[in-house]
């Protein structure tokens, strides 16, 4: 069985997320001891609200370097949600000026309406792919999830967007770099599409 260690930042309820992954077949482990991670197969990082207060508490904790150091020296694969996508970015503009996780080249900015569009963008909306991924296997293209967010992550390479959503002239709604995947959506929220969608990152 999988051992997944659900960073805990204190801003988010992560009780469904948890129960997901239980459902998926894992044991998730909640959690704010960065040596949790060094003992997991998988991470999860999920998270609401700002991010420099996000960060803050990860940096607090002592889990920034552990993050960093599971996934990029020993290859442990992460999943970022909603927030915790956001997180994996270099920085965001969000409050004020602040340094992210640094594991997907990119900047977290605000969403802008084109056409009339409510910002924040809350509710369920199309997934479109544009390159394959681990995390999309039979899940068909064009798929809802559920969404709840005012910044969405703007990637430096157009090869880590893994998948967008038509709102605010575009949403990048999933990303993946080798074993980094971030989903803006919340999976664990989006019914049978969410759960195959952690079914296939609990099976990486």
């Amino acid at each position: 069985m999988q051992r997944v260690a659900i960073v805990d930042t204190g801003l988010c309820n992560v009780d469904s997320i948890w129960r997901a992954l239980e459902q998926c077949g894992a044991k998730g482990d909640v959690t704010r001891d960065p040596h949790d991670l060094d003992v997991a197969d998988k991470i999860v990082l999920p998270g609401v609200g700002a991010f420099p207060d996000a960060m803050r508490l990860l940096n607090e904790y002592g889990l920034v370097d552990a993050i960093r150091e599971n996934v990029i020296d020993h290859g442990i694969p992460v999943l970022g949600v909603c927030l915790g996508m956001q997180l994996l970015a270099s920085r965001s503009c969000e409050v004020a000026p602040t340094d992210g996780l640094g594991l997907i080249p990119g900047d977290v900015v605000r969403l802008l309406p084109l056409g009339g569009e409510r910002v924040p963008h809350v509710g369920w909306n199309e997934v479109h792919a544009n390159r394959a991924s681990l995390l999309l296997g039979s899940i068909p293209d064009g798929a809802d999830f559920y969404f709840v967010h005012s910044f969405h992550l703007r990637c430096l390479a157009s090869d880590d967007v893994v998948a967008t959503t038509p709102y605010c002239g575009g949403v990048t709604s999933m990303v993946e770099r080798d074993h980094i995947f971030g989903t803006q959506f919340h999976p664990e929220k989006s019914q049978l599409h969410g759960l195959t969608l952690l079914k296939n990152f609990v099976a990486i």
